[in-house]
């Protein structure tokens, strides 16, 4: 079957879940549509089988069985088994934005450590005692708050901006230096916040005219000239996330860390979204040119976070590494997304 005939019932109307409009449209009309290499795409989907969701669940026996499927095979399947919609905004608006996110990997020391002196920490007691929690500023400075981290930090990292970054990017990969001078590898990962305020930093700068690069590489570069005002940026943001820790064995190590959808994100395959416009595990045709990527591909909407708002709005995961640093720190371009849903859930 060529990639661009769709089979089965005709599609339905328009309809609106939650914050977004699906457009239904034929698969022709998916730019890059059958030029995709699904096998990988398939890993994802299995991902997302471990936790679905209706109406998504009743397909996962035929997506594990189509996981040794060949490649048409996977096509004549999803194209006689969903209906692809372009997702707008409720005023018909179908281009947004991309950015990218990674899992930071950083040296740390179990204690702190001559060079090792900022703490990442785990969820302090007390916390629903006051909403919001302390901000950054107050956590550096009042000893109430420093009292309440007292014995609280999973370890210690050298560079407080790299802390920053890890903390935006909700979770990261640690090489540990134990108190015996052995070394292990751990996974942070998100446990929640302060309930502060996101602020960004790059937006902080922009508004007062000190940068015209707001990727994380232009911040870096600004930092490097004006040290003296490090505090202050990182001030700007009061919003501090808490930390969990995890093991990190091989078979973990080669996927991300878990997304809201409750499933280990894949990179390249897995994006975050504003819930309310896409489900969880819903799987996605992207489309993205920019300056950074050039993406037509299926991906999953497996994650979300608190800058991912808005309909036609996703967050694509980069893996770890330095490659997925650099594509994570400047990725910002224009968006279109395709909802692949279930057809026998529209006809009911």
């Amino acid at each position: 079957m060529p990639a661009g005939s769709a089979v089965g019932p005709a599609v339905a109307p328009a309809f609106a879940p939650g914050r977004s409009r699906w457009v239904p449209v034929a698969w022709e009309s998916l730019p890059g549509w059958g030029g995709d290499s699904l096998f990988e795409a398939w890993n994802a989907w299995i991902k997302s089988c471990e936790k679905p969701q209706p109406p998504l669940a009743a397909l996962c026996g035929e997506v594990r069985r189509l996981s040794i499927g060949s490649p048409q095979e996977q096509l004549e399947w999803m194209q006689s088994r969903l209906q692809p919609h372009r997702v707008e905004s409720l005023q018909g608006e179908a281009t947004g934005l991309l950015t990218s996110y990674y899992e930071p990997t950083l040296e740390a020391s179990r204690n702190p450590a001559p060079g090792f002196g900022v703490p990442l920490y785990q969820l302090p007691a007390g916390m629903a005692a006051r909403k919001p929690w302390f901000s950054r500023q107050e956590i550096d400075t009042l000893p109430e708050a420093q009292a309440a981290l007292r014995g609280k930090a999973l370890a210690y990292v050298a560079d407080p901006v790299d802390a920053l970054v890890l903390q935006i990017q909700g979770s990261g990969r640690l090489r540990i230096t134990q108190p015996d001078g052995s070394q292990i590898r751990i996974r942070l990962a998100y446990a929640g916040t302060n309930e502060q305020p996101y602020r960004s930093v790059g937006r902080w700068l922009l508004d007062q005219g000190l940068i015209k690069d707001a990727s994380w590489p232009g911040i870096k570069a600004w930092l490097a000239q004006n040290p003296q005002r490090q505090q202050e940026l990182l001030w700007a943001n009061p919003r501090v996330v808490f930390f969990k820790e995890e093991p990190l064995a091989e078979l973990d190590a080669a996927f991300g860390p878990k997304g809201a959808q409750g499933v280990a994100l894949t990179p390249g395959r897995s994006i975050a979204v504003d819930p309310s416009s896409i489900p969880y595990g819903a799987p996605v045709w992207l489309a993205s040119s920019g300056g950074q990527t050039q993406l037509q591909k299926m991906v999953f909407a497996q994650d979300t976070g608190s800058a991912i708002v808005g309909a036609v709005r996703a967050d694509y995961f980069a893996g770890w590494g330095p490659e997925a640093a650099e594509l994570a720190g400047r990725m910002r371009q224009p968006l279109q997304m395709w909802v692949l849903w279930p057809r026998e859930s529209l006809t009911r």
